[in-house]
């Protein structure tokens, strides 16, 4: 590439004319090359958005070049050429270190990154570097922790001879275990209210049932055989067990009655128990007979001892009669099974028998097919109960048995048909007791030719006042109680009811408690007058259950009110004196409403001790 060049030296051409100088520039770029100087592509610069920037930086630049030329007119010797030539010159010195000075700002942009602005092109189209490889997943410190935790939780850090070793722990007790673990036998035991005394007949009497219905089984039946005595033997022993646990742990705790006194010493009881009839009768039945197992193999009917154990049967019936709400059903039960033992009995004997005789010999006797003790049992229900229809016995041991079995069978069925009626008599007395009053009073009211209306209502009320409290009349059941007991029953039943009631707060409890004893309840039917105008208050009445309506008007059909439940009435005639002591309103049931009655007679005597609530009542009577 050339470039021309105006000389400023002394030599001029003709006409006084600059003399023009050609220079090779591409022998300047062919000297780079050979230099290896590495050349940098530049890209225009793009203008400036902001027009004061733009004229900043020329100017900034500008001052640059001028002092630059100034520098090179110092250095450059003086020329004479004309004043236009030199003008002309120096502006194009200054057009071409203008050029440089952008090309060395473009180059330094280039490689200040973060100098270079954001819309400004890129020098060459290139393909963006392809992302870093995400870092290889690493397992959250979250889940070391847990694990960390879950280690400390299982195991037990513990140090052997200087080396770290984890023992697992053992496994959290549940609450339950807990309590288990943390009771304490008591001290002395009363078996009337005791639970655990409850519980722990209810495993001797297990034991005892095990002995009774299965020693005559093993005996008789061959269910017992050398392949799995053992397991009878675990069972059996494990009975035994019991029974010398209830020896040794708990009837030596029983309290017992002395001189009226509760006897809770552990000597005492010990002694106490040792000289009851019971005790005589526990050791019996632990008679240890199977030491003779060595001689005579082991045979069931060694164990009979255990069957005398037959007190702790009777007990645990008491205590569960006491705690049923309906114990007939039990007694039901228990006289059931009274007769279905007498019926296992009987085919455990016949069982017998016939192998004596021999399986098959006869009609009579079990022919060995189908399940034994089945086809025995089915025998002797059809022998005790008198049923009939039975092969003849042919031998004198048949006959001889089939006898027995009759004359047991009748005096045994009997006595469980009277045991039977007694039982269900004892539930329905109650019932039976209510439907003879009733028809005693129907009795009465027919032969005084009382009107039908009348007798529907009475007959009502009979059938309300027992469906809704199972009996006719409280007062005659607790009247056979001594006044305290009649107090606790009365506090349990209505004392919540009392506390209610706006016309008794503030009074004294004790007197409160003396008034639960003089309340009586009464039943009003559908319709009925509890109080008429005008009449004299003798009584003063509390809502026990229902609803009483405060009526008026010329046919009583105006209601005014309705007082429910927890509500008092009649107060005012009950407290007032002289002649204040009138109805002043008609009160009549809404429907079934059961009322506590309290008469003046009865305050009259309670508050005589109590004057500070007498004189409140009267105060809220006014």
């Amino acid at each position: 590439m050339k470039f021309i060049k105006f000389s400023g030296s002394g030599a001029q051409g003709l006409g006084g004319a600059p003399v023009l100088r050609v220079e090779d520039v591409d022998w300047e770029e062919g000297q780079e090359t050979n230099l290896n100087i590495p050349r940098i592509i530049t890209t225009p610069e793009p203008e400036l958005s902001d027009p004061m920037s733009h004229l900043s930086a020329a100017g900034v630049e500008d001052d640059a070049v001028m002092k630059a030329d100034r520098e090179d007119n110092e250095m450059r010797p003086p020329s004479s050429p004309g004043m236009g030539s030199v003008l002309l010159q120096e502006r194009l010195l200054q057009l071409v270190r203008m050029f440089k000075g952008r090309a060395e700002r473009q180059k330094e942009r280039l490689l200040d990154l973060d100098e270079s602005e954001e819309d400004s092109p890129p020098a060459t189209p290139s393909k963006a570097p392809p992302p870093p490889p995400p870092p290889p997943p690493e397992d959250p410190p979250a889940e070391e922790d847990e694990d960390e935790d879950e280690e400390e939780e299982f195991f037990l850090p513990f140090d052997i001879l200087g080396h770290p070793v984890k023992i697992p722990k053992l496994p959290v007790m549940p609450d339950w275990l807990r309590a288990l673990a943390a009771y304490r036998f008591p001290s002395s035991i009363d078996q009337f209210t005791d639970s655990i005394y409850v519980i722990w007949l209810f495993f001797v009497v297990a034991a005892w049932n095990w002995n009774v219905w299965l020693i005559p089984v093993r005996w008789a039946f061959p269910y017992q055989t050398a392949a799995n005595v053992h397991l009878w033997l675990i069972a059996d022993y494990t009975c035994d067990f019991i029974y010398i646990t209830d020896i040794l742990v708990f009837q030596p705790r029983l309290q017992f009655v002395r001189g009226g006194d509760i006897v809770c010493d552990k000597k005492d009881m010990r002694e106490n128990y040792m000289k009851t009839e019971r005790f005589k009768m526990d050791v019996l039945s632990l008679f240890p007979l199977e030491i003779l197992y060595y001689f005579t193999g082991v045979n069931s009917l060694l164990r009979f001892p255990r069957m005398l154990k037959y007190m702790a049967f009777f007990e645990f019936n008491d205590r569960m009669e006491a705690v049923m709400k309906k114990a007939y059903i039990y007694r039901v039960i228990r006289t059931s099974t009274y007769l279905l033992y007498s019926l296992h009995i009987n085919a455990c004997l016949f069982y017998v028998g016939s192998d004596y005789e021999g399986l098959g010999s006869t009609k009579w006797v079990y022919d060995g097919k189908g399940n034994a003790y089945i086809r025995c049992y089915y025998f002797a229900v059809k022998t005790l109960i008198t049923i009939g229809g039975l092969p003849d016995p042919t031998t004198v041991f048949e006959i001889f048995f089939q006898l027995i079995n009759y004359f047991v069978g009748v005096f045994a069925f009997s006595i469980m048909i009277g045991q039977m009626r007694d039982v269900v008599g004892a539930a329905t007395a109650g019932e039976n007791y209510y439907r003879a009053t009733m028809d005693s009073t129907m009795k009465y009211m027919n032969s005084y030719n009382i009107p039908a209306p009348v007798q529907n209502r009475i007959r009502t009320w009979y059938d309300y006042t027992w469906k809704s409290q199972g009996m006719l009349d409280e007062q005659e059941l607790l009247v056979q109680l001594p006044v305290k007991m009649r107090l606790d029953i009365a506090v349990d039943v209505n004392y919540a009811i009392i506390s209610k009631v706006a016309l008794f707060q503030g009074c004294d409890r004790q007197m409160m408690f003396d008034l639960l004893t003089r309340l009586k309840s009464v039943v009003y039917l559908p319709g009925d007058f509890v109080c008429v105008k005008g009449e004299i208050g003798r009584q003063m009445y509390i809502i026990q259950q229902g609803a009483v309506q405060v009526v008026g008007g010329p046919d009583l059909q105006t209601v005014f009110v309705t007082i429910r439940a927890g509500a008092v009435f009649g107060e005012i005639s009950l407290l007032a004196g002289g002649g204040g002591n009138r109805r002043t309103a008609d009160v009549r049931a809404q429907g079934f409403a059961n009322l506590f009655i309290l008469d003046k007679k009865d305050l009259a005597e309670i508050l005589v001790h109590y004057p500070e609530s007498q004189k409140l009542l009267r105060k809220k009577a006014k």
